[in-house]
């Protein structure tokens, strides 16, 4: 068995990770690029918890000539002269939740030990932009070397508020005046790196940072966070045949579970295959499969905008849009699309080169997932565990071949949340089924409502294919019927298993399926 490494959980602290000999995949041949070709203000967006602060805080390390972290890293392989520059680095990510008060306590808390550090004396600036600068122009003068500026999660002030009018405008004034400086500030800057989820047109840094190089959906760039397939077959190889054995698969069965879980991310036209890095990290610190990224915390600001914007639940993933429908600012969204995408709730799944179309999906099983089990929670019970139960007594039945009691036991769950589902259009209930077969799908193999010639919602079992249709206060014989009529039944034939065709009605009156018909072929 090869010698299990450390894993930097939650670690994102460059020195420490090189200091204590954590696993690091080596990253520095970005910066290197950035130097050799002469780009001094970045711009780089990613979802949380995708090493954008880990990047950042290499770059510190970096440019106060701590040449030692970066033994046997690319960017050593490259002459260097490894001077030390006055380095100001803002972590905003601390900043959310936050009214506008508190907002300028922080900046407050993030400004002074900088003016301690290089002896300023703020009794006669009290605006963070005054201060901003003037700690800017001290560093540079105590040093005799320009400034190298850092913020990391420039806008993690204003995510959760994106949905609200009155605190979006008040915090977003706060944060537009706090980096309106650093335009004017150029002549005593080296290097200016910001990371963030989202761009914010309004604020300075977009209106008038005009020379602002934003990276983020640029091919050669498109793995600068995350971990490549590549890294992850050669600079991981040893950790992915540890996992494997501690769950007891073959290598080849841990690389596919692996790319099943947590690949998927593409951030450009023909991105490399990029895998989320805080959950395949936590899978190999913890030797199992989880949905560490999404457990983590979904944000409440994605559940508010879809509601706000009406979001239809089953149409969320495989979207066609151009660039300008989901690579826009907050201020401009006419729909969730943007905040998805750039959140890493969906991602690019194809490039249509002749009409410039991007398709949008769930990147992989653990966000479709999780997506489906956070949005359930909220549309269908207060109680969440309420659904667990059902999903798994249901599967059970399946699995069990009684599809009988499988639709008793949802006629019984639906009855008992009946009063969610009064007044209740033909679409809110083909949502609700959605969302229940979704959750399903989490342990047998669910094809969901599609507009392409299938059925509602067709199950697969290692011995038999249900294909399921359901009416709207209608009947079971009109379901069958057409699932015979638009041959829903025909793509299965081939696979030698038992067909089984399942008629199902729900009635608005009674809020719960009343009826249904099974018949195999």
């Amino acid at each position: 068995m090869a010698e299990r490494r450390k894993y930097p959980v939650g670690i994102q602290t460059f020195s420490e990770i090189r200091e204590r000999n954590y696993l690091y995949v080596d990253k520095t041949q970005y910066l290197a690029d950035f130097i050799d070709n002469g780009l001094k203000y970045i711009f780089l967006s990613r979802p949380r918890r995708f090493g954008k602060s880990l990047f950042a805080s290499m770059i510190h390390s970096y440019y106060e000539g701590r040449k030692e972290l970066f033994e046997g890293l690319a960017i050593r392989q490259k002459e260097r002269d490894w001077t030390c520059h006055p380095v100001l680095h803002f972590d905003m990510s601390a900043a959310k939740h936050m009214v506008e008060a508190q907002l300028d306590g922080y900046l407050d808390y993030l400004l002074l030990p900088y003016e301690e550090l290089y002896g300023i004396n703020n009794e006669d600036a009290k605006e963070p932009n005054i201060r901003f600068a003037n700690i800017v122009k001290a560093a540079y003068e105590r040093t005799h070397q320009k400034v190298v500026l850092i913020i990391d999660e420039y806008d993690a002030p204003l995510l959760d508020v994106v949905h609200e009018n009155q605190n979006l405008v008040a915090l977003r004034r706060t944060m537009q005046n706090f980096y309106s400086p650093i335009k004017s500030l150029d002549p005593y800057f080296e290097f200016v790196f910001l990371t963030g989820i989202t761009k914010f047109a309004q604020l300075s840094i977009f209106s008038e940072l005009n020379n602002l190089f934003n990276i983020s959906m640029y091919d050669q760039y498109s793995a600068i966070c995350g971990i490549s397939s590549e890294e992850l077959h050669t600079q991981m190889h040893s950790d992915v045949q540890i996992l494997a054995e501690r769950l007891h698969l073959t290598v080849d069965e841990t690389y596919a579970l692996l790319k099943k879980k947590y690949d998927g991310y593409h951030f450009s036209k023909h991105s490399e295959d990029v895998y989320n890095p805080f959950s395949v990290i936590k899978a190999f610190a913890s030797g199992d499969i989880g949905n560490y990224w999404f457990e983590s915390g979904t944000p409440t600001y994605i559940i508010k905008l879809l509601q706000k914007y009406n979001v239809d639940l089953r149409s969320i993933s495989e979207q066609e849009a151009g660039v300008e429908d989901f690579d826009v600012s907050p201020e401009n969204m006419t729909t969730a699309l943007p905040l998805l995408y750039q959140s890493g709730y969906l991602t690019i799944k194809q490039y249509d080169t002749m009409l410039g179309l991007y398709t949008l999906a769930y990147p992989n099983e653990e966000v479709r997932i999780g997506m489906i089990r956070s949005l359930a929670s909220n549309y269908l019970i207060p109680v969440s565990g309420s659904n667990s139960s059902f999903v798994i007594k249901f599967v059970k039945a399946v699995v069990s071949d009684n599809m009988e009691e499988a639709l008793s036991l949802m006629r019984a769950y639906l009855a008992g949340v009946s009063y969610r589902l009064s007044n209740k259009t033909e679409s809110d209930v083909q949502t609700i089924f959605y969302l229940l077969f979704s959750l399903i799908g989490a342990y047998v193999k669910v094809e969901e409502q599609s507009s392409h010639g299938r059925a509602d919602v067709v199950i697969t079992l290692p011995a038999v294919v249900y294909v399921m249709e359901l009416k709207f206060d209608g009947s079971a014989d009109v379901a069958l019927k057409q699932i015979d009529d638009k041959g829903y039944l025909i793509p299965y034939t081939a696979d030698g298993k038992r067909l089984v065709k399942v008629g199902v009605n729900y009635s608005s009156q009674e809020r719960t399926i009343n009826e249904w018909k099974i018949e195999e072929v």
